[in-house]
């Protein structure tokens, strides 16, 4: 069956789906975006996904190209159109088409949607424990990495610097030394103590969704967390690490640069969660 995405009000076949050369989005990357994990045909965390949308939108001055109500009518259609049981949506907005300049085009240029689907194949705990590395790079992002633009080079780089590695990720850190977050993940670690350690939000990371989820799941669980950052050397001597996003769900982090963390399997704590959050995923108990 052909994939089908929506393009600024018409669906089409994907191989043939387009924008304009002079998008904005394309010409400066003057856009935002969201990825919602789709499980069992379902939009998993689908408000706070679009209240962080919402959230972009505002930061970014670009106009919502519908409200919510039909958006949430797209986003189904899409699923429906590509009979997506288990996989991931991805929504982009773009300030629109308009001549090439920097500043804003004219208040009556309407904002660029576009929709599209893909099959995903859900993590099982037995491929999960193995984990994964990460190794540490420098953050050299811009100021600005809590809105989710489609501005980036720097994760794009540091992906494919980690994948030359034969690492899963990168995390960046800051000049002090700390750990802001993946490329395109929040970072975590467990202390020795037992305690959930992750950055704080702030302007220095993206507000995640799934992270958001993980720290609720922690609450109800009466498990100890700590929202601060953490340095490199305390990762790396950690009882656990992992990592969180709509893509990873929680991935077990084993390796960190050249050191092993705990005994180079997933921990107790990780699994807990990760399994916490797999039955969220699936609606389990809701």
């Amino acid at each position: 069956m052909s994939r089908i995405a929506y393009v600024n009000g018409t669906y089409r076949p994907h191989r043939v789906a387009s924008v304009h050369v002079e998008d904005r989005g394309y010409q400066f990357a003057d856009g935002i975006y969201e990825v919602v994990l789709v499980c069992g045909g379902r939009l998993v965390d689908e408000e706070p996904h679009l209240d962080r949308l919402d959230r972009s939108l505002r930061e970014m001055r670009i106009e919502p190209p519908m409200a919510r109500v039909p958006l949430r009518l797209v986003l189904r259609e899409v699923l429906r159109r590509n009979r997506l049981h288990d996989g991931l949506l991805y929504l982009q907005v773009t300030r629109g088409v308009a001549r090439r300049d920097h500043p804003f085009p004219d208040a009556a240029t309407p904002p660029a949607l576009v929709v599209t689907a893909k099959r995903l194949v859900l993590p099982d705990r037995e491929t999960s424990e193995k984990g994964i590395g990460v190794i540490t790079i420098p953050d050299i992002r811009w100021e600005r990495c809590d809105i989710k633009t489609i501005a980036l080079v720097p994760s794009v780089l540091g992906k494919q610097q980690a994948r030359e590695a034969g690492a899963g990720e990168a995390w960046l850190v800051a000049d002090d030394g700390t750990v802001t977050e993946g490329t395109s993940t929040n970072a975590w670690i467990v202390t020795g103590e037992g305690a959930l350690v992750t950055r704080d939000t702030s302007h220095a990371i993206l507000a995640g969704v799934t992270r958001a989820r993980v720290l609720a799941i922690a609450r109800m669980n009466g498990l100890a967390f700590e929202e601060r950052p953490f340095t490199v050397e305390e990762a790396q001597s950690a009882r656990e690490a992992f990592l969180t996003s709509a893509t990873s769900f929680v991935k077990p982090v084993t390796r960190i640069d050249d050191r092993v963390i705990g005994n180079g399997r997933a921990g107790s704590f990780t699994l807990q969660l990760f399994d916490a959050y797999m039955d969220h995923a699936r609606g389990v108990g809701t």
